[in-house]
């Protein structure tokens, strides 16, 4: 897979899931309404194998429903309100599918950064699955979405449903010392960096490597224009409103 980056260099986290009921179609409405042409989100299955936008293995934060959204069908989930918790102008709030995001990014010319989120225990399963839909989805599309996770399981199984998807490992703290040898066996394009863990040394051994760098999430612009200055590819930040395209272009 070449390590390119054909993205933008601003992603906006769960769209404008700050200003917005984030992982939802109003999030990322949002963010494109302040200029940004890429969206990070996350991705799971439904009981009945439908990828949908969503964080957390449960509903409970963002309805006003409650339960693991892995034992719900799509039906029951549609049932569920995931705007009013954001702000009531929000309210009735669907949750989205994959299908119906790619609809929406792909005639608006927004790039995705699908973060691959399985429920626990199917990470297999998920990554398979979001892997196959996003390959059918963007059929076609100039710029393919960037699939990322943090389960190496589920890149793995990503890689072999859709080997052609570029992908990113996802990493939580600190970075392990074998970060090149998972970045190969996973076939992955780069890491996407807690910007808390991200230093200067990292950045250039990353790059120099020939390895992509997107850096979470990152709300303060001197941080922001710092990370671009070191030579990262991207950051992805919840500010939409006063880290975007036009305040760091």
């Amino acid at each position: 897979m070449p390590p390119n980056w054909p993205y933008p260099k601003l992603i906006a986290h769960r769209g404008a899931g700050l200003h917005a009921p984030e992982n939802t179609l109003a999030a990322i409405r949002l963010g494109a309404r302040h200029g940004f042409t890429m969206m990070e989100y996350d991705v799971k299955l439904s009981r009945d194998g439908v990828a949908v936008l969503l964080h957390d293995d449960t509903v409970d934060r963002t309805s006003n429903g409650c339960g693991r959204a892995g034992d719900m069908t799509l039906k029951e989930l549609a049932e569920l309100d995931f705007g009013s918790w954001s702000a009531n102008e929000y309210a009735g709030e669907s949750i989205p599918t994959l299908a119906s995001i790619a609809s929406y990014t792909r005639a608006n010319g927004i790039r995705s950064n699908i973060e691959i989120k399985p429920t626990t225990g199917s990470e297999a399963e998920t990554g398979q699955q979001v892997a196959r839909l996003a390959q059918r989805l963007w059929t076609g599309a100039d710029v393919p979405p960037l699939l990322s996770s943090f389960s190496e399981v589920a890149l793995a199984a990503a890689m072999k449903e859709a080997p052609l998807l570029p992908r990113a490992l996802l990493i939580e703290d600190e970075i392990p010392e074998d970060w090149e040898d998972r970045i190969k066996r996973l076939g992955c394009a780069g890491l996407n960096l807690n910007h808390k863990y991200t230093t200067l040394p990292l950045v250039q051994a990353l790059r120099t490597r020939g390895y992509t760098v997107a850096v979470w999430t990152v709300n303060d612009m001197a941080r922001a224009q710092e990370l671009l200055e070191w030579g990262c590819n991207a950051v992805v930040t919840d500010e939409i409103t006063h880290i975007t395209p036009a305040t760091l272009p």
